[in-house]
């Protein structure tokens, strides 16, 4: 067996994978009505989103009686502080709660939480 894919449910699949595209810099590899998938350059799973007519965004940190996340991504990047503006200028926020000083913590524009850090 092999992991071939994370996938995460969004809103709009397209447009939650424009947003990681830029992000990561991943080619598109498929594209379809409702499901898109990036593939790293590098190799390695594939990073898939698929639309999701009842998504509903995850709340984070959890609280009780809200949609809970049920993964987030670890993302590396070589510069803390320029990753953090390169994402906010894609779309995503930083999160208001940051649980650790080396690490942020940000929320695509589906809600989906990960995380920026410096290996």
């Amino acid at each position: 067996m092999r992991l071939k894919a994370t996938v995460l449910n969004a809103s709009d699949a397209r447009r939650l994978a424009r947003f990681y595209s830029a992000l990561l810099g991943w080619p598109v590899d498929a594209d379809e009505a409702d499901w898109v998938t990036l593939r790293d350059p590098a190799g390695g799973a594939a990073l898939s989103f698929q639309t999701e007519p009842l998504y509903v965004q995850p709340v984070w940190p959890a609280a009780p009686g809200t949609q809970q996340m049920m993964a987030h991504l670890d993302i590396a990047c070589d510069e803390l502080d320029s990753a953090v503006a390169r994402a906010v200028e894609l779309g995503a926020t930083v999160a208001a709660h940051q649980p650790q000083e080396h690490v942020r913590v940000c929320l695509d524009p589906d809600g989906h939480p990960f995380c920026l850090y410096v290996p």
